[in-house]
């Protein structure tokens, strides 16, 4: 991050790193025989640690051990906890629909709370974090029902300083491939009755295993892709099946008036050095004027 603030918005409050659907499985089997997502996880946290980012929390939206075993749970919070320790960053795990209350409870939150949904609310500075449980026991669809509502609207009935984020599993927002439109959150427009005129500033989801945006309520929505496997959105919709590729994370850096979502692809790929350290340095000595004239201005092609 430059030292010096070159437009006209300062730095971001708070950098949130959005993940989802790491699907691990007990003992590291493979998912589906072929796609190893217990190596997947730990790459892309080791990503997110080379970018240097000053991280405020860790968001995991759900799906995260895939038949809701407790060795696969262990394993997560293993992988997890010392890179959040690392970057100073809190941890925060939401509810999907392949995990299981009780041992998620038991082995992410250290709570013997048994079966009931996993909601919860923390503070990040001003930033109000809330985890709303949208899972469904026994089904795959998603669901919110009338006590979570009311609880949810108790929290949201006194605004934070900084606002809300709302993080759950299923994303209330239309999916045009047919299949995922069987699996969506139910009744949605009694969450957006609750949600209309609040403080809550984005609302993250996962659950459809490729990166999408969308609105709800007149809030943003921000779908993380999935750590383990993405949706081939290449082929026609009724076609659509996972692929061992194309995985991401999403930045949400979060502004006074505003979120910014950086979709960032997982993979070492070659970049070209043109704008290093010295360069930065270079165009924060310099004032507005002459930053623009040195940055900004075209150049003929011959002198480029």
């Amino acid at each position: 991050m430059s030292a010096v603030q070159l437009g006209q918005y300062p730095a971001p409050g708070q950098t949130i790193v959005h993940l989802s659907d790491p699907h691990l499985l007990a003992g590291g089997a493979r998912l589906g025989g072929s796609i190893d997502c217990a190596a997947q996880l730990p790459t892309t946290l080791a990503q997110v640690e080379r970018s240097g980012l000053d991280v405020s929390a860790l968001v995991f939206t759900g799906d995260l051990a895939d038949l809701g075993e407790e060795e696969a749970y262990l394993a997560l919070r293993a992988a997890v906890e010392p890179v959040a320790d690392r970057l100073g960053a809190t941890v925060h795990w939401v509810m999907g629909n392949h995990d299981e209350r009780a041992p998620f409870r038991r082995h992410l939150l250290d709570d013997a709370g048994g079966d009931a949904p996993v909601d919860s609310v923390a503070l990040s500075g001003g930033l109000r974090l809330i985890t709303l449980d949208s899972t469904v026991p026994g089904y795959h669809h998603g669901a919110v029902d009338d006590a979570q509502l009311e609880w949810l609207a108790g929290v949201l009935a006194e605004p934070a300083p900084e606002g809300s984020v709302l993080m759950m599993h299923h994303p209330p927002i239309p999916s045009p491939q047919p299949l995922f439109q069987l699996l969506e959150l139910e009744r949605q427009d009694r969450l957006a009755r609750v949600l209309a005129g609040s403080d809550v500033r984005v609302i993250l989801a996962g659950h459809l295993h490729y990166a999408s945006h969308a609105s709800f309520a007149g809030i943003p929505v921000s779908v993380a892709a999935a750590s383990c496997y993405t949706m081939n959105l290449a082929v026609p919709p009724e076609r659509m099946n996972g692929m061992d590729g194309g995985r991401s994370y999403t930045l949400v850096h979060v502004y006074a008036d505003t979120t910014v979502h950086q979709v960032v692809p997982v993979g070492d790929f070659a970049t070209w050095d043109t704008f290093d350290e010295a360069f930065i340095r270079r165009m924060e000595a310099l004032d507005p004027s002459a930053r623009r004239e040195a940055f900004s201005r075209k150049r003929p092609p011959a002198s480029r």
